[in-house]
């Protein structure tokens, strides 16, 4: 079985510097093929770690109930882990068309009905969800006008902001949590956080 927690711990107990092959040939995975069609401000593409990624989970926490995006999804390595761990719907938008039309192959494949992927540059997009992970995916004016579109998103229902390798401690509308995770930090935006 794929889904759920008995997933969750069988890649926990996968030695830590393995965790990444095992997870990709589990799903799936082909190496990351050769970046093309980045935009101005769109970063090349690089997984995001196992170990991050359960972070992201866990400490949203994403629950069944969730609309899970991850902004720059690449293969799909994160919808696909967050909708076979949790249950929830899990979209991914990805800029680069060979690796969304890969993203949706593989989802196909393991028969996952709950996972979608966009071919779209993420700041041109009208976010919806409840939480959004962010792999370091975009720059400059891009990531403003993403950002901007989670502002406006905030501002009508809460959201969970997952970030590894980026940090958003410029933006007042979003929420800092404490951080207990050297990699990943999480914020709380809506209409009732402050």
């Amino acid at each position: 079985m794929l889904r759920g927690q008995p997933l969750w711990e069988r890649i926990l107990a996968v030695p830590t510097d393995e965790r990444e092959a095992w997870v990709d040939a589990l799903l799936g995975l082909p190496e990351a093929p050769p970046d093309e069609e980045l935009p101005r401000g769109g970063v090349p593409y690089l997984p995001a770690g196992v170990d991050d990624i359960l972070t992201a989970l866990e400490g949203a926490p994403v629950e069944e109930h969730d609309g899970f995006v991850d902004v720059g999804s690449g293969l799909g390595r994160v919808v696909l882990l967050a909708h076979l761990l949790t249950g929830a719907r899990a979209h991914g938008i990805e800029v680069q068309t060979h690796l969304v039309r890969k993203a949706r192959e593989i989802a196909t494949r393991l028969g996952l009905s709950g996972v979608s992927f966009h071919r779209a540059d993420a700041s041109d997009v009208v976010l919806e969800g409840s939480v959004f992970f962010f792999y370091s995916p975009l720059t400059g004016q891009a990531l403003r006008s993403t950002l901007f579109s989670l502002q406006n998103l905030a501002e009508r229902q809460p959201i969970v902001v997952c970030a590894v390798g980026v940090e958003f401690k410029s933006e007042p509308w979003l929420a800092a949590r404490p951080k207990t995770s050297a990699s990943v930090s999480f914020y709380d935006a809506g209409p009732k956080v402050k």
